[in-house]
């Protein structure tokens, strides 16, 4: 008997986007794996979504800048026989100069963005193959448009999530198998409550940001569309385009340097 269940794996699942999706699947009737390193935000959320929407929703409390912490969540995945849908989104940034941030963060950046990612897509590819449907949802940004100050490494970790998914997508073809890289602009959540974010919820208009629910909406649409980069709202895709003019990439990095002290 095939199994009818629909299962989604979400890291970084404790808060801001990654739990906007997990309460837009739940709503579906999706089973979660939720991922994150805060077990106790995992566990409320697990409830919260159990209790309004009758779904099972498990609890995997890891740490994905740890190699031996993805290899867990790597064989959990693959051991699943009805994972349909997979949401790379935990994240987070260090920003300032790159000479002055200790190495040991960049390289904790590349993990959880870059080696993570790509260990789990592998996971999880074999088995939407055999079953010939599931998507994969790596979560970027615009800055994967403009290699910003301050920011050298985090830009640059999103725009090979955007290339990744492109070139999977490309090889995925015909296997049922949708692949998309997100990319949201300014978003209501706690990323931008850290240490070097602070000025940026009081300095930058309020008509710029997103809520995290409404990237979490573009994005279920788009990747039924097929479409593998989404920018969501209107006035991130206009940046984008602006980003990828010489001339505007010139003038908002100039902006966004002044900005940034």
């Amino acid at each position: 008997m095939v199994s009818t269940s629909r299962t989604a794996l979400i890291t970084g699942a404790s808060s801001g986007i990654g739990a906007a999706f997990a309460r837009s699947l739940a709503a579906q009737g999706y089973n979660l794996v939720l991922v994150a390193r805060r077990e106790a935000q995992l566990k409320n959320l697990a409830d919260e979504l159990h209790r309004k929407f009758n779904i099972r929703a498990r609890v995997f409390p890891a740490d994905l800048s740890d190699p031996a912490q993805v290899k867990r969540l790597e064989t959990l995945i693959a051991e699943a026989g009805d994972l349909e849908i997979l949401i790379n989104n935990a994240g987070f940034g260090v920003p300032g100069k790159f000479a002055e941030i200790q190495a040991e963060r960049n390289v904790e950046m590349i993990q959880v963005h870059v080696v993570a990612t790509v260990c789990l897509c592998r996971a999880a590819l074999p088995g939407m193959i055999s079953r010939g449907r599931g998507s994969i949802i790596n979560v970027s940004s615009v800055a994967a448009f403009m290699a910003t100050p301050r920011n050298a490494t985090y830009s640059a970790t999103k725009a090979y999530l955007n290339v990744f998914s492109e070139g999977l997508q490309n090889e995925l073809k015909g296997t049922g198998v949708r692949v998309q890289a997100l990319c949201p602009g300014l978003t209501h959540t706690e990323f931008h409550d850290r240490p070097g974010y602070e000025d940026y919820k009081t300095k930058i208009p309020g008509f710029l940001w997103m809520s995290a629910e409404d990237v979490v909406r573009e994005s279920l649409d788009a990747i039924k569309k097929n479409r593998v980069i989404c920018v969501p709202g209107l006035k991130n895709r206009l940046i984008v385009m602006i980003l990828r003019n010489r001339l505007g990439a010139f003038v908002v990095k100039a902006l966004a340097a002044r900005f940034r002290g």
